[in-house]
């Protein structure tokens, strides 16, 4: 009887661990259950982080493209540009050598004509002396011979 009570003691006292480990159990499993629906979630949420890196990633790599496109085109247009400044420095330059030349002969032929008109100047200075000396001479010539038949008479 007694070896049948402690027995049957035992055998609640098991019920009872059983019980409480049962419970454990579900409170495990539920809390398993937990775990496993938050790592589901976090899966897909790890999925659509995944999935949005990739669209960012090629918006990204598009963009970089983009700006690459951009730069050369703005490399093109500066490049473009410097030939075209050069082209139009060379331009200017070799008008300017022109200009220069120009003016050079222009002022050599305004010194020469001047030179010309200079020399011919006194060539009628000259000659307007000559003709008023001719013409003194002549006037006096013209006094003498009215003295002289003044004289003569």
């Amino acid at each position: 009887q007694e070896e049948k009570k402690q027995l049957t003691l035992k055998v609640e006292e098991l019920e009872r661990k059983l019980e409480s480990t049962s419970a454990q159990n579900i409170e495990f499993l539920q809390v398993i259950a937990k775990r496993e629906e938050s790592i589901h979630q976090c899966q897909l949420r790890l999925e659509e982080k995944s999935h949005e890196c990739s669209s960012l990633a090629r918006q990204l790599e598009v963009a970089i493209e983009d700006a690459k496109r951009q730069v050369e085109q703005t490399r093109e247009r500066a490049v473009s540009r410097e030939k075209a400044a050069q082209s139009k420095l060379l331009d200017l330059e070799t008008q300017l050598s022109r200009n220069k030349t120009d003016l050079n002969q222009l002022r050599r032929s305004k010194e020469d004509a001047e030179r010309r008109y200079e020399s011919r100047l006194q060539d009628l200075r000259d000659r307007l002396e000559q003709s008023e000396s001719t013409n003194r001479s002549m006037h006096n010539y013209v006094q003498f011979l009215k003295s002289s038949y003044d004289n003569v008479f």
